[in-house]
């Protein structure tokens, strides 16, 4: 059966970053990896931009037709349906930010929702503009679903302040990662911290930060 991983949330949230590490993971373990960038909102921080990663790790990627050219026109060119009915494989759908961003993937719902083991994750950053507290996370997650005509089935707490991120920084936001659990009435699949700090507690799922902000490049 395929596996497929759907990536919403706020846009700022680390989707991408986290969608990179996902493939990365799933190539290693010798799944055949296709990645979507289904960002046809924000021409930026796209898992477009990890072209020739991917293709060093043998991950497939498909993009909307005018990805990372000066035509930022919501062009959808792919057949997610038949790809999300492939054999053991690793599907992985980056979608744009906020609700504006899932009205794209209302058009696969469907054949997503038949394709595979699903599960559809709702990145949070607490210390981004507009999700800053459970409350506000909690109102975008549900905007997410009826413009997705979706359901989420886990939470995940990427938390963090960029290249100012410590450890102290992601251990400040468990507890409202629990909040807002509570208040979406579903389980936090995982909290992030990047494998810089190293953070080996089980708490935590160390990842790598390939997605970074241009004048740290």
């Amino acid at each position: 059966m395929n596996k497929i991983n759907v990536i919403t949330g706020h846009y700022g949230s680390g989707k991408s970053n986290l969608s990179v590490n996902l493939a990365i993971e799933a190539a290693r373990s010798g799944r055949h990896v296709t990645v979507v960038d289904l960002d046809i909102v924000n021409p930026y921080f796209r898992t477009a931009d990890f072209k020739e990663l991917f293709g060093e790790k043998g991950i497939e990627l498909i993009t909307p037709s005018y990805a990372n050219t000066n035509l930022d026109i919501p062009a959808l060119c792919f057949d997610l349906e038949r790809i999300a009915a492939e054999e053991n494989g690793c599907l992985i759908v980056d979608v744009g930010g906020d609700d504006d961003g899932a009205v794209a993937l209302g058009r696969f719902a469907d054949g997503l929702n038949a394709g595979g083991d699903l599960d559809m994750l709702y990145v949070f950053n607490r210390f981004r503009y507009m999700t800053r507290t459970p409350d506000e996370a909690a109102e975008l997650f549900y905007k997410i679903e009826t413009a997705s005509r979706m359901k989420h089935t886990a939470i995940v707490n990427n938390s963090n302040l960029g290249c100012e991120t410590t450890a102290e920084t992601v251990e400040s936001s468990l507890e409202y990662a629990d909040q807002l659990s509570r208040l979406v009435n579903l389980s936090v699949a995982f909290s992030t911290a990047p494998k810089s700090l190293g953070m080996d507690d089980r708490r935590f799922k160390s990842i790598d930060v390939y997605v970074k902000p241009v004048w740290d490049r």
